[in-house]
């Protein structure tokens, strides 16, 4: 995210234009990421699975960060808020790695055994499918804006892109071979990526 150009002055019309067009893509996200969240957390719970739950909780950090652009261009000069989003994103992500590490470690040191999921699975091939092409409408909205908050939001619904392929082999390694390690791995890789991903909106805040 630090390699966000400021782009050329845009016309009133063009800035409104973009503006409108992020706040869709938030509630688009927000929308998709709510119903993610649901089920994923409670697949996890009868599951068993450290990873479907992180999961879930990651859907949860990107309907925040989604509320966070809606919250940020309702303003009428929403550049002004962008310190405070970028901010706001990068707490909801040291939340998630904090607690999905501790689950997993503690899933890895209780030799845990989740079951497997068939509904974890169909849905992070849904994820797989929906997610990249929400993303890159995030972010090439946020370079035309100039706005690291809503590259920021692109960046983790491209991260929930990832977190999907790690989960959906967990659970199939899971379900297939009954490496039931693999779950908490699984789930330490996302608490690994979502802490990396909250150190750049961090940092991005600086360059505001």
């Amino acid at each position: 995210m630090s390699g966000v150009a400021h782009p050329p002055e845009l016309a009133a019309a063009d800035r409104q234009r973009l503006g409108r067009r992020a706040r869709l893509l938030a509630a688009a996200s927000v929308t998709y990421n709510a119903l993610e969240a649901v089920i994923a957390i409670g697949a996890g719970l009868v599951a068993g699975s450290i990873a479907l739950v992180g999961f879930g909780l990651d859907s949860i950090v990107e309907v925040s960060s989604g509320l966070v652009i809606l919250w940020q261009f309702r303003h009428s000069l929403p550049e002004t808020r962008e310190r405070q989003a970028l901010r706001l994103i990068a707490l909801s992500f040291f939340a998630l790695a904090g607690y999905v590490t501790f689950e997993s470690a503690r899933a890895l040191l209780r030799a845990a055994e989740p079951e497997p999921s068939r509904v974890g699975i169909a849905l992070a091939i849904a994820s797989l499918a929906v997610m990249p092409f929400l993303s890159w409408a995030q972010r090439r909205t946020g370079r035309q804006l100039g706005s690291r908050s809503v590259v920021a939001d692109g960046t983790q619904t491209l991260l929930c892109t990832y977190l999907s392929g790690v989960l959906l082999a967990g659970l199939l390694l899971n379900a297939t071979l009954g490496w039931s390690w693999a779950d908490p791995v699984a789930g330490l890789v996302i608490a690994a990526v979502a802490a990396r991903e909250g150190l750049e909106a961090w940092r991005g805040q600086d360059c505001c």
